[in-house]
Formats: C-alpha cells, structure tokens, sequence
C-alpha cells in the first residue's frame, strides 16, 4: 500500500537564481538534462552499425537511460523548473510518496527558456521511444523491444511524476506503478552494469580435435 502527498516545503524555495529571464542560467544542468537522453536515442538508433554485440550494446543504452532517469529525477528538475518528487519507506513499511513545487516569488526566479527545455526533452523522449517501440514490434526485432520498453518506462515515469509536481495532484495510481518500476530496475540494473564492469572475462575454452 502507498501513500501519497503534495508538499510546498518553505525550504525549497531558494537555489540561487537570479532574476526571472529568457537566457539559460544553469548551462551545466541543461547540458545534462539533454544529453543522456539524446545519447540513449542516438546509440539505440546506431549502436548496430559499429558494434555487434546485441548484450553490451543493451547494457550501454541501459546504462544512458538509468543515468538520465537519476539525474532528471533528483538534479534537473529541481534546478530547471523547481519541482521534485520522490519516493521513501516510512517506519510503518508503506511506500510514501512526495511531491514539492517552489511557488510565489521564488517561482517567478526561474528561466522561462530553462523551463522550456526541461518540458521539451521530459515529453519528446517518450514519443521518441514509443515511437521505437512501433518500429521494433511492427519489424519483429522482439529482442529489441525489451530494452525499447525500458526506455519508454524510465522516461514516462519521469514523464508522470512531474506532472503531477505541476499540477499538484496527489494521487494517480498509474504514476505510483511506473514510478516505482522505474526506481526499482534502476536501481537493479545500475548495481548489475557495475558489477559486471568488474567481472572477469573467462578465458576462451581450447577445442581439442580427438581422432580414434
């Protein structure tokens, strides 16, 4: 059972913007608010022109998805438009759920092209992966679909949760599933991408030609 909230905490209402404007204040933060996403696009996109190995080109695109879910999640969010969510378990054992929006003067601090960017990459990257999702279906590389489905989830969940952020809503159950499926195999396939970073390689095993 989860439980859910909509909180404005007076803590989160200064980052150290600067007056309200058009230019870009935090270009490190769009960079990367932009990049993963456009990384795992293009190397799902040409990964099987260069390299065909189909589990370490799954790995790498999973790798990009998992680090631009973290980061839109916890950093860009937060800087670009002044929302957050985010999940934790309470001393009961439930899933608690929490959503905060800067609001008032602190608001009107923010980039109108920041916030622009932020909403443009949060809503192109799913239709993007839908998209990819058709193509894989419709083409039978099933294979493919699986991680054309990890990538749609990642960013959807991303997708949801700030929308509700935005428009305050406190509950919405299809956001609760895939929020929580997006935490919890990002956090599975991180942990799996480092240890197999660090696995060794077993040498190739020697044929030996036996005559009788």
């Amino acid at each position: 059972m989860a439980q859910q909230g909509y909180v404005d905490n007076s803590s989160f209402q200064d980052f150290g913007f600067d007056e309200n404007s058009s230019r870009i204040k935090h270009p490190v933060v769009t960079f990367f608010h932009l990049i993963f996403k456009s990384l795992a696009l293009i190397v799902y996109l040409l990964c099987s022109l260069f390299n065909d190995s189909f589990i370490g080109n799954f790995v790498f695109v999973t790798l990009l998805l998992s680090l631009d879910f973290w980061t839109t999640k916890n950093i860009t969010g937060r800087i670009m438009v002044g929302l957050r969510w985010w999940n934790y378990i309470n001393d009961d054992g439930v899933s608690v759920w929490k959503f905060e929006a800067r609001n008032g003067e602190s608001a009107k601090n923010l980039s109108t092209t920041e916030i622009r960017i932020f909403w443009t990459g949060l809503i192109v990257a799913p239709g993007l992966w839908v998209l990819f999702f058709l193509t894989a279906l419709f083409s039978f590389k099933f294979s493919w679909l699986i991680l054309v489905v990890i990538g749609l989830t990642l960013s959807t969940s991303n997708l949801l949760g700030y929308l509700r952020c935005k428009m305050g809503k406190s509950d919405d159950s299809v956001t609760n599933v895939m929020s929580g499926m997006a935490n919890q195999y990002m956090q599975k396939r991180m942990m799996q991408n480092l240890m197999g970073v660090f696995k060794p390689t077993p040498p190739p095993t020697a044929q030996t030609n036996l005559t009788v």
